[in-house]
């Protein structure tokens, strides 16, 4: 049962921006404070690359930190990813993902294990 949304990905060409989404599944309503964008690409790891906790406070994988913003709207109940100066690299499938239970160590960035509600993906493609 799907329980995130996540949406929002597109085709860019480098240098471009995309605004990602991630909103509750129908007939879902538990919030979650800490929550993270996650990529993969073929044939590689997943990859964390950004994560808020419930103060708001933000950690962004080196491949992101600068370019990437995360954040969310708690009225609207969204977490969104807003990405910049989007590289070819930045190529992936994205989804995002809450954890259920206490703390939100901005370490928990390195392994979608600590996040049990997960999204499908968005597709993101940035050409050269």
């Amino acid at each position: 049962q799907v329980k995130l949304v996540a949406s929002g990905g597109g085709s860019v060409q480098a240098g471009g921006s995309l605004k990602l989404s991630c909103v509750p599944a129908s007939g879902y309503t538990q919030s979650s404070p800490c929550m993270a964008w996650f990529r993969q690409e073929p044939r590689k790891e997943r990859e964390g690359v950004a994560l808020i906790d419930g103060a708001g406070k933000t950690n962004y994988a080196d491949s992101a930190a600068g370019r990437f913003t995360i954040f969310r709207d708690n009225a609207e109940n969204t977490l969104f990813l807003q990405m910049d100066s989007l590289k070819p690299e930045d190529t992936a499938i994205y989804s995002c993902a809450a954890r259920v239970g206490e703390g939100c160590d901005g370490n928990y960035i390195r392994s979608i294990g600590w996040f049990s509600i997960r999204s499908q993906g968005t597709q993101v493609t940035v050409s050269s």
